[in-house]
């Protein structure tokens, strides 16, 4: 009888299959595999184990290769399955109809989303290779919003896993480029010391671990500040990982705000990736929408707390270099920004919020200034321009007087709360007064009307350069601070320095200025410098500006002339006279070109690429994996 006669034969009650067979069951006879065959299945179930993790396994070593030598078509096939649907036909499947695919075919729009982060999450079985293909995205109707949303709210993209790199892979200790113990130590010095000339970019304070599990990016950033400062011969391949890493998130769709403390971090301190960090920094920031997170921290809520925080951090770095390099901010003054004092008043700020907002109220004026006088340089000064400079002045002289008051003594970085906005009062006097040497040498320059303001306007820049110039000269604390303090300060310190050589060589007659004067405090200045960066990793931005105001000092006075000289030099601000080729610095600012003072007519509009020469190794090797 076959299986299927048994099956109809028994169908039906319990009492006519005991009546069929008698009181006894049926016997069944048990079935036996042949042992040979039992053994190749067993070995076909093996060999098919071993077949599958030796493939997972240089598929790995593939990846890290195509990582090591920036080739990632090494990977770039789909995986055979059993499935000939592309991930696009896959998606379709997995979203249903609650679907509208830009770009492909589009289906009916469906109702209320109840997802909380608005997105559709494709199943982890669904695997894709990992270059980025076109997004999917669902129409979604917040119920919690109101009609007056934002118009982009309504549509989002569909995420799906596996469509990034694996970021664990990247992780720098990982890969072995360093080792938990050098990571450790660079990470130290970050959070014990660096973090706190910045406010506290981490945050909270953070284990290795933390860090690690964070962001790969976040630990590159530490590692490359850390070894820079610890003067570590690891720096290099820090910086290369670092720079690796941040360009290989650049289109990646799961940032979030570990990345932008990462890059912030790379801003403020790795010379020659400013303005790319903080470009990155801000498309982040507004991505994951750090700049609506005031609403609720003004409410009370941590996560919010510290979300906007992390934003008036990108502010502050975006206008450090905006206004040094003459670029427009990309951050504007919201409302994250017009509630700057409001938010001191949340029950969670604490002392370096004070001086976080300190300098966002700083930056917010400079940026006032560089909007209502823009960045020609060849326009001169005319009489209703004067007016809104002296507002500008008092505006500042405001803030340092509220702020130098208000900033205690720091257990990390003592006395740099209030010494630090000195300094950036100083240099942002320096940037209003330097004003008045736009369009020098123009047709229409120091017109009658204006000529008294532009002499007092220029004589109050001169005062500023060398109240910095001084600072770093006479104080002992700021010498220490130099090894720790962003690139900003040093930009600041060079600029100090063309600044006024330039006046006292090219501008004598027209400033009150003591020549002789000049020159020593530079020559004390170099002197000082030189110290300070004799230990100093040779890649620091400073060792870069003490070179650089040596050699111009030596152009500018040469031993054999070294003397007294008088104040008046025979020549006007309108016309100056001298010779330009003594002047010509092009070539000693590590050769990268540059004006001859490394300056716009003392404008802040000058080539990042004179101090910012420093670019990544693409060749380096990587140390031999143990």
């Amino acid at each position: 009888m076959d299986g299927i006669g048994f099956r109809n034969s028994v169908s039906g009650s319990p009492a006519t299959a005991m009546a069929m067979f008698g009181d006894k069951p049926p016997e069944i006879t048990p079935c036996t595999v042949n042992k040979s065959l039992q053994m190749i299945l067993e070995s076909d179930a093996d060999w098919k184990t071993k077949t599958e993790s030796r493939l997972k396994a240089l598929e790995g070593a593939l990846g890290k290769l195509g990582d090591h030598l920036s080739l990632p078509e090494l990977l770039d096939y789909e995986m055979e399955d059993g499935n000939d649907e592309t991930p696009e036909q896959q998606l379709q499947q997995h979203s249903g109809s609650g679907v509208v695919g830009f770009g492909g075919s589009s289906s009916a729009l469906v109702g209320p989303s109840s997802s909380s982060n608005h997105s559709a999450l494709v199943s982890p079985q669904l695997v894709v290779n990992e270059k980025h293909i076109p997004s999917q995205f669902e129409v979604i109707m917040d119920d919690s919003a109101g009609p007056a949303a934002i118009p982009g709210s309504v549509i989002s993209p569909i995420m799906v896993y596996g469509a990034d790199v694996n970021r664990a892979e990247q992780d720098i200790i990982t890969k072995g480029v360093i080792t938990s113990e050098q990571a450790q130590a660079f990470l130290d010095i970050y959070q014990n010391r660096l973090d706190h000339f910045l406010y506290r970019i981490m945050g909270d304070r953070k284990t290795l671990a933390e860090v690690r599990k964070a962001s790969p990016l976040l630990l590159a950033a530490v590692s490359a500040v850390g070894a820079l400062h610890l003067g570590s011969p690891d720096f290099d391949k820090c910086y290369q990982e670092f720079v690796t890493i941040a360009a290989g998130q650049s289109f990646s769709r799961k940032n979030t705000v570990e990345e932008v403390r990462g890059l912030c971090i790379g801003a403020f301190w790795l010379s020659g990736l400013e303005w790319q960090c903080i470009g990155a920094a801000v498309r982040i920031a507004t991505d994951i929408q750090l700049h609506r997170s005031i609403f609720k921290a003004l409410e009370g809520d941590r996560t919010h707390y510290l979300r906007t925080r992390l934003y008036y951090l990108v502010y502050i770095c975006d206008h450090h270099f905006s206004i040094a390099y003459g670029r427009p901010p990309m951050t504007k003054q919201d409302d994250t920004i017009k509630a700057a004092s409001a938010f001191l008043q949340t029950e969670h700020a604490v002392q370096d919020d004070a001086r976080l907002i300190s300098q966002v109220n700083l930056w917010s004026v400079k940026t006032d200034v560089y909007e209502t006088f823009g960045i020609d340089v060849e326009k001169p000064l005319t009489v209703d321009m004067i007016d809104p400079i002296r507002r500008f002045s008092i505006r500042l002289d405001e803030i340092r007087a509220y702020w130098t008051e208000r900033l205690a003594h720091n257990r990390y970085v003592g006395n740099y709360p209030r010494k630090g906005v000195g300094l950036h009062y100083h240099f942002a006097k320096l940037y209003l007064y330097s004003l008045a040497f736009r369009g020098v040498g123009k047709p229409g320059f120091k017109s009658p009307d204006v000529a008294l303001d532009i002499d007092e306007l220029a004589n109050s820049a001169l005062l500023s350069a060398t109240a910095i110039l001084r600072a770093v000269v006479q104080d002992q604390e700021i010498q220490n601070f130099l090894n720790g303090l962003p690139t900003y300060f040093d930009i600041m310190i060079a600029f100090a320095v063309v600044f006024v050589l330039k006046v006292s060589t090219k501008f004598a007659a027209s400033v009150a200025i003591d020549t002789s004067e000049i020159r020593s405090l530079v020559a004390d200045l170099v002197r000082v410098l030189k110290e300070v960066t004799s230990n100093m990793h040779p890649r620091h931005l400073l060792t870069s500006v003490t070179r650089g105001a040596e050699i111009l000092l030596e152009r500018c006075c040469p031993p054999e002339l070294r003397g007294p000289f008088p104040s008046n030099a025979h020549v006007t601000m309108s016309q100056p006279i001298f010779d330009e080729n003594l002047y010509n610095m092009s070539s000693h600012w590590t050769g990268a070109s540059a004006d001859n003072f490394f300056m716009g007519e003392f404008d802040f509009l000058s080539t990042q690429d004179v101090l910012n020469s420093f670019q990544p190794d693409l060749q380096y090797q990587l140390p031999p994996q143990p």
